[in-house]
């Protein structure tokens, strides 16, 4: 069993006035991956489920009971979803803010929308977390050429220059070796507001999911260990191996970024650590989180369902594992370039897992689907999903049309 983080401490007498009963309509903004798994989870707990999208036909509508085709900022299309649904939450961070606060003058929008505009720039993420009290890497605002000047002076060594809005998966971000590297650098990047975090040498990436209910009760899954290729994330595995210390603090940080951004609904989390014990925070995703998708597979309560808990208002599920450790292996679209990969010889292997997110058209970097997998330790597990995803790669030629 694991060396579980679980905190739930539900208060369902004082939940069970507000909760939304079975049969009500949760709405969520964003048609993707997360969204479906929603989705899912939702008709699980007996709930109908829409979607609000500009995806004509994205990974949530295929799964969804209804779903609306718009653009966020379409206030009357936002509204006339709103007022089809009991409450609303978002997909992805990147919606834009109009949408939340349209939509908050009908139902409830948790978590709240102005959750969405500190995250979606970066320095207002930083200031906030600062402002909690919480480490950061030394970082420094450029949106002129004296503040670049001023960001080269504080930062003279290796950094990565990111805009300040709109960035993902590597997305948006430049790596620089010196402050020399900053004028180029930030011309690459079109000159638009930009945070310059100095690079910092941890000793491991981890990631925390959490959740936090109407009523303030706090959930929090134990720490995830996390790999990334070209930016994007590729094994994750659980549970990461920490020592007693940095669980507690990783706990502590949980807490205070749920309670001090007063979140309802579902919070990720991302690390850094340091020699020493340090422990940074890197950023944080106020949703559901790829590194989490192994909470399906491995634990009591999945973050998708503590997320259509905490926005149904009901009391929260414990985030204890349920078995042994696991890992989770995304698939790109890259598996796909030599035909349909091999579905069977994956599947084949014991304690694997597949889910495929229902998109039509594989490309290099999109994230297709994920495996996950079980083992006596998580070091096991990733070597065990790690082959079966290799196993996909013996791929079934094509069909000759």
């Amino acid at each position: 069993m694991s060396q579980s983080e679980d905190q739930a401490s539900s208060s369902p007498a004082s939940v069970s006035q507000s909760a939304l009963p079975p049969g009500s309509t949760l709405g969520v903004f964003g048609g993707g991956q997360l969204g479906r798994m929603f989705g899912i989870a939702a008709r699980q707990l007996g709930y109908r489920f829409a979607v609000f999208s500009d995806d004509v036909d994205g990974p949530a509508a295929q799964v969804a009971d209804w779903s609306v085709t718009g653009a966020y900022d379409d206030e009357t299309a936002v509204e006339d979803f709103a007022r089809r649904v009991d409450a609303v939450t978002f997909e992805f961070e990147n919606v834009p803010a109009i949408a939340g606060k349209t939509a908050a003058r009908h139902v409830p929008v948790r978590p709240d929308g102005s959750l969405l505009h500190t995250v979606q720039d970066r320095l207002r993420e930083k200031l906030g977390l600062v402002g909690l009290g919480l480490g950061v890497a030394p970082f420094a605002s450029i949106t002129s050429d004296a503040e670049l000047a001023e960001a080269a002076a504080k930062i003279p060594g290796a950094g990565v220059l990111k805009t300040s809005s709109f960035g993902y998966d590597g997305k948006g971000q430049v790596r620089v070796a010196s402050a020399a590297d900053l004028p180029a650098a930030w011309e690459s990047l079109g000159r638009v507001p930009a945070v310059l975090e100095e690079l910092i040498p941890f000793t491991a990436e981890v990631s925390v999911v959490a959740a936090r209910g109407v009523g303030g009760e706090v959930s929090v899954y134990e720490s995830f260990s996390n790999e990334h290729v070209n930016h994007i994330l590729d094994v994750t595995s659980c549970p990461a191996e920490l020592s007693a210390e940095a669980v507690t603090k990783i706990q502590r940080i949980a807490g205070s970024v749920l309670e001090g951004f007063e979140v309802v609904g579902v919070l990720c989390i991302e690390l850094f650590l340091l020699e020493g014990g340090e422990i940074l925070v890197n950023e944080i995703a106020p949703r559901p989180h790829n590194s989490g998708h192994l909470t399906v597979d491995a634990h009591l309560c999945s973050q998708f369902e503590n997320q259509v808990r905490a926005v149904a208002g009901l009391p929260l599920g414990s985030g204890e594992r349920t078995g042994p450790p696991a890992a989770m292996a995304n698939l790109l679209g890259d598996l796909w370039e030599g035909g349909e990969p091999d579905w069977p010889a994956a599947l084949a292997m014991p304690g694997v897992s597949l889910h495929l997110y229902g998109k039509a058209t594989p490309r290099p970097g999109r994230k297709m689907g994920h495996l996950t997998a079980t083992a006596e330790t998580a070091e096991l597990a990733a070597r065990r999903v790690r082959a079966a995803r290799e196993a996909l790669r013996q791929a079934i030629p094509a069909p000759l049309h």
